[in-house]
């Protein structure tokens, strides 16, 4: 199968392009740099160092004995959509291309618009030219599940059965989105949703739950193979930043009490679920929602396990909650379905420990990287505007 990932670069996007080329696919990409740019504006860099997109290419050539098709520029502009489109005739587009961080979103009201505009265009691009080029593509679009919110109901998959004044319809469930990225996404699933009742187009819309992972098998130890792992507080989602943290002997710092609930799941596990789904498209006009997390845990809960498996490694480290930057709640219900993934024939294929275990021993040669960067652990993005580092909520331990 041809398949075409916008925004290869990315810490998803080289992943996936390795797992489909070992899996036998052709793969195609198209990248600005602009994950790279966004992190070295927070002051950070991946704690795995990455190679050049020169050198990745080269890398993934040697190891997979296939090339990737890669074009060098911002699918804002529509000219670049259609001349990839019609040069490589995609069956399947894999729309990672939008800016993936809520407290980016947050800073001030020119990154929220650039949040806003710049994954809504990007959609948008790609919903018409699918629809002009290659209309019988089918569209994977990564949403998020911090779409939903966290309701007080249990959450389906996209759409659910409701029954008012003795009428029953089946409608898109509410969505309860908490920063302007998170707005940006149900403003892109809905665009896409939409298109695919218009025009007939094949989509699916992923929701993803929090990943973590610093690699996937076929990797191998070669360095131009490697994804990024980001650990600000932008970029570094909570897993991974706190085995950064451990790495360094900083707090781990779940936000608040520490209860808010997520859905996880392994770099490895969300590989394997893009791919089932981009090899079992769905019908033609077809809208599908698949909520793809393996298991639910509190924040608190995975800063445990973090410094538990640390200090089975002789990494000492303590668990010292922070101030909470954003606006949610601390204790919520959280009961997602994910069904429909596993009727692909999804299954959790690792524990969390031991993940976490391999995450560790890839960053511990890193030491001195993320060390260097260790001040953009503590986020200083409050969603109610001032920019003021959060504090502990507890006498920390030094961290000097």
């Amino acid at each position: 199968m041809r398949v075409f990932i916008a925004g290869i670069d990315g810490y998803l996007g080289w992943a996936l392009a390795q797992h489909l080329l070992a899996e036998g696919h052709e793969v195609a990409g198209a990248d600005c740099g602009l994950r790279r740019r966004w992190v070295e504006e927070m002051g950070s860099v991946s704690a795995i160092p990455i190679a050049t997109m020169t050198d990745r290419l080269a890398g993934a050539a040697d190891r997979h004995g296939s090339s990737i098709a890669f074009w060098q520029g911002d699918l804002r502009e529509y000219e670049l959509v259609e001349e990839i489109l019609r040069t490589f005739e995609p069956e399947t587009v894999v729309h990672l291309g939008e800016c993936p961080s809520a407290p980016y979103s947050m800073i001030d009201r020119e990154h929220a618009m650039f949040v806003q505009t710049n994954n809504l265009s990007t959609t948008f691009n790609l919903l018409f030219g699918i629809r002009d080029v290659c209309p019988g593509a089918h569209l994977l679009k990564l949403g998020t599940m911090g779409e939903y919110g966290t309701p007080a109901v249990p959450i389906p998959e996209g759409f659910f059965e409701i029954e008012y004044r003795g009428h029953r319809d089946r409608l898109p469930f509410p969505r309860q989105a908490g920063s302007w990225y998170h707005w940006s996404k149900v403003h892109g699933s809905n665009n896409v949703m939409f298109a695919s009742r218009l025009w007939g187009l094949r989509a699916t819309d992923v929701m993803q739950g929090v990943v973590f992972g610093t690699r996937i098998e076929c990797m191998d130890d070669d360095p131009r193979l490697r994804t990024r792992l980001d650990f600000d507080s932008s970029f570094g989602t909570a897993v991974n930043r706190f085995c950064c943290q451990a790495i360094v002997g900083h707090p781990l710092t779940p936000y608040g009490g520490g209860n808010q609930k997520r859905g996880f799941l392994s770099l490895v596990d969300s590989m394997r679920c893009l791919t089932l789904a981009i090899e079992n498209p769905p019908a033609e006009g077809e809208y599908r929602v698949f909520n793809q997390f393996a298991q639910v845990h509190a924040v608190g809960e995975l800063a445990l396990i973090v410094q538990s498996v640390a200090e089975e490694m002789g990494l000492a480290v303590d668990v010292c909650h922070a101030e909470n930057p954003r606006k949610e709640l601390d204790e919520h219900l959280f009961e997602p379905d994910n069904q429909g993934l596993r009727d692909l024939g999804y299954e959790p294929t690792r524990d969390v420990p031991g993940v976490i275990r391999d995450m560790l021993e890839d960053l511990v040669p890193h030491r001195a990287r993320i060390e260097a960067s260790r001040a953009v652990f503590m986020p200083s993005i409050r969603w109610d505007g001032p920019h003021q580092a959060v504090d502990f909520l507890q006498a920390a331990p030094s961290t000097a």
